[in-house]
Formats: structure tokens, C-alpha cells, sequence
């Protein structure tokens, strides 16, 4: 009989990541077959009853959907302040969350599902998953400015080093520009931070791409749900 890590069987089943199942494991609210389980290192079968806060669970069909997220919608399962979360934006009776985060004021391309495995597939950093962002910008943008960002800027301490930094366009009578940077780090505000370092405010930011999904065929607030194929594509970069 096959044998898993109780934290991963608890992603599986769509209750949360693999991250946030591990400290409700050690917060002591994980119990299999009636007994609390604190050790991150335990491994369960399929005949194994798991309860987590109380409520058994089960086997919940996976699904991936993605998102052209509009802006003024939280990245988040619920808001405290009950404004309009992105998952309210999906037709969906399994409980998916997120796949990472966009800002607030941010729009393009984000994941939800409720596949721990698959999403942490996209968000761990030694899979070094590429995000591409169009950023317009306040000011002209030059040459000397896409070399800086090229060369890295610190943040919180650590030299971030852009994959790729383009200059999209610019409007002089508008004293704007659009650069498309393309990160492999998942930073807050990591974007926005970068042009700030270097003297210029972002006043949109669009991600463009995550891995190979782009929302190129969706409005903004529009969703579909991933072909197999395509999760499967997913599950390579692991």
C-alpha cells in the first residue's frame, strides 16, 4: 500500500498548500485516525482517517483554472474587509485558492487551483518558473535605467538580477513608458520595488506570462480551466 507524507495527502485534498499544511500540522490541529499528529515527517495510507480542525477529508477532484485578473480584486480565499477576492470570480464547488499573489491595483495572468503539488511547483524558487510583467512607468525611461535594472538592484538585501528588461515603447506627451521585465523571484511588490530603486514609479503592472500561460484569448475577469496537457507541462519543470 502506497504510503504519503500526511502534509502532501492534506494539499492533495484541496484544503490548503503543502506550506500552510505543514503549520497546521505542528499547530496541532491535524489528527489521523483519532490521535493529534505534530511530527511533519509522518506518513499515511489511503485507508487512514485525517481530520483537519475537526472536519474529515477526502479526495476532492483537482482542477486548475486560469485567471486574466482584473484590478481592485484580492488575491486571496476571503477578505476581512469583504471586498471581492479572486476566487469569487470563479464558477467553482471545489475549494481552489491562488497560486501565488498579484497585487490589488496588479492585473494578467494568475493561477487558482487545488492541487497543492502543482502549485508549489510554480511558486518554489529552485524551479526557477519564469513571470513576465508589463509595467507603465511615470517618466521617460532610457538606456542607462534598463541597464541598471539589467545589472540588479538590492532589495531587502539580496542583488535582484532581472532575467530580461525591454523597453516596450514610450509617450512623450504623456511622459510615460511600458518595460517588460521578466523575474524568476516571487518577492511582495517585487516589480514595483525595482523601478522604485532606480527612480521611477509604476503606475500599472500587467503580468504578462507565468511559465508558458498567458491570457492573450481572455478579458479581464475572464477564466478557463487547463487542459490535461497542460498540467501535465506543469509537472515537468518538478
Amino acid at each position: 500500500m502506497e504510503m504519503e507524507r500526511l502534509q502532501k495527502v492534506i494539499a492533495k485534498a484541496g484544503i490548503t498548500s503543502r506550506r500552510k499544511a505543514e503549520e497546521l500540522i505542528m499547530a496541532g490541529v491535524v489528527k489521523v485516525n483519532g490521535t493529534v499528529i505534530r511530527e511533519l515527517g509522518t506518513k499515511v495510507s489511503p485507508k487512514d482517517l485525517i481530520e483537519v480542525n475537526g472536519q474529515v477529508i477526502g479526495k476532492e477532484k483537482k482542477v486548475y483554472y486560469l485567471l486574466n485578473k482584473p484590478r481592485g480584486v484580492i488575491t486571496s480565499v476571503s477578505d476581512e474587509k469583504n471586498r471581492k477576492t479572486v476566487v469569487d470570480l470563479i464558477d467553482c464547488k471545489e475549494r481552489i485558492y491562488p497560486v501565488g499573489r498579484l497585487d490589488y491595483d496588479t492585473t494578467g495572468v494568475l493561477l487558482l487551483t487545488n492541487d497543492g503539488d502543482f502549485a508549489n511547483i510554480l511558486m518554489h524558487p529552485s524551479h526557477k518558473i519564469e513571470k513576465v510583467y508589463l509595467a507603465k512607468v511615470a517618466g521617460i525611461v532610457k538606456g542607462d535605467t534598463i541597464h541598471a535594472l539589467e545589472n540588479g538592484v538590492r532589495l531587502d538585501g539580496k542583488l535582484i538580477k532581472p532575467s530580461r528588461v525591454k523597453l516596450r515603447k514610450i509617450h512623450t506627451k504623456q511622459n510615460t513608458s511600458y518595460v517588460e521585465v521578466s523575474i524568476h523571484e516571487g518577492m511582495n511588490h517585487q516589480v514595483k520595488r525595482m523601478f522604485q530603486a532606480v527612480g521611477f514609479e509604476v503606475l500599472k503592472l500587467k503580468r504578462e506570462r507565468l511559465a508558458f500561460f498567458d491570457v492573450k484569448d481572455l478579458k479581464s475577469g475572464q477564466y478557463r480551466m487547463l487542459s490535461p496537457k497542460e498540467v501535465a507541462r506543469v509537472y515537468q519543470f518538478k
